[in-house]
């Protein structure tokens, strides 16, 4: 009898562990759907409050001045402020780096950012692994300048002064990691060249400084060449396009002036901390996107020298770390950075 009595306890209990198990697994389903629809209402209500991006680039650039137009009109569609910070250099790469990932830090940067590790060993972030791509927003083709007191008129004469005079030659840049120094390090490797790099504040001071021929070199974008060539403030060797532009039609492009191996996409895009929820990650791109297609930004960003681009975040992830490859080849026997 005792063992009946102990056989149906087991039973009774044996019948609440599994009521108990059975429950568990029932709120252990339920879990993951719960969380994918709180991130959805997350990004269904976003933004509920000001969204910070951070430049690291200096005013004046056109890191700066791109990111001020979409600022601009995202704060007319989110009905939220949009608030502009510049902070050049590493520090404010890492800044964001930091930020909770939750798409109220955002970052406007060019293809530079992608070298941040190959330059800098002692980083306190990876530029890859720490950042989650929002949207690849443009390119800008960028014209090869020089200071008006340089004899060269022509890329091959700057070659062979440089080939003459190692080491004596500089270029300005608007800092380590900016497209202005990428550009010209690319440029030095397909030379056989030593250009010195003066690194300047910001692309403003960049360009002050070729103008005063502080630095003898620069690579300027398209928009900010024209009226400087037209005033004889620079003088331009040539153009990193597959043709001639309208724009400058007596500036040769690379290829036409014998460097067809010169080939180099600056491209712009947003970013985020990694680990960013997916869904607003979507909506913040869509948004760029709506932005992107407003007649009004068209205008103005080509007449600011942007040829408009789109991506999906994970389509501009697989450009960073394509072109964080590529970069890598190209800077490994050079000697800038840390170690």
């Amino acid at each position: 009898m005792a063992r009946r009595e102990m056989g149906g306890r087991e039973m009774a209990g044996c019948k609440i562990v599994s009521c108990c198990i059975a429950v568990l697994a029932i709120h252990m389903s339920l879990a993951p759907a719960k969380a994918a629809s709180d991130k959805t209402d997350l990004a269904q209500n976003f933004p509920s409050q000001t969204v910070k991006i951070v430049t690291p680039i200096g005013a004046g650039s056109a890191v700066d001045g791109l990111a001020r137009v979409i600022a601009y009109k995202l704060q007319e569609i989110w009905k939220q402020s949009v608030i502009i910070e510049n902070r050049p250099g590493m520090p404010g790469t890492a800044s964001v780096a930091k930020s909770a990932p939750d798409g109220y830090t955002l970052m406007m940067m060019s293809n530079g950012h992608v070298v941040g590790g190959l330059i800098n060993k002692n980083l306190s972030f990876d530029p890859i692994a720490d950042f989650q791509g929002v949207i690849k927003l443009a390119s800008v083709p960028l014209v090869l300048v020089t200071t008006p007191t340089l004899p060269p008129n022509t890329l091959q004469d700057l070659i062979a002064l440089a080939h003459s005079k190692p080491g004596q030659l500089n270029y300005g840049s608007a800092g380590l990691a900016s497209t202005s120094f990428l550009s010209a390090e690319l440029f030095k490797k397909i030379t056989k060249t030593n250009f010195v790099q003066i690194p300047y504040t910001g692309g403003t001071d960049a360009l002050m400084g070729v103008q005063r021929g502080d630095s003898h070199i620069y690579f300027l974008a398209l928009n900010l060449t024209t009226e400087q060539v037209r005033s004889g403030m620079l003088k331009a060797i040539a153009i990193a396009t597959s043709e001639r532009s309208s724009a400058l039609p007596d500036v040769p492009t690379f290829a036409e002036a014998g460097l067809p191996d010169y080939q180099y996409d600056a491209w712009f895009g947003a970013m985020a901390p990694a680990n960013t929820p997916v869904p607003v990650l979507n909506k913040i791109n869509a948004d760029i996107r709506r932005v992107l297609r407003m007649p009004d930004v068209i205008e103005r960003l080509k007449a600011q020298g942007f040829e408009l681009t789109s991506s999906t975040p994970d389509e501009f992830n697989e450009l960073m770390k394509s072109d964080e490859k590529l970069y890598r080849d190209l800077l490994k026997d050079t000697k800038v950075g840390t170690p």
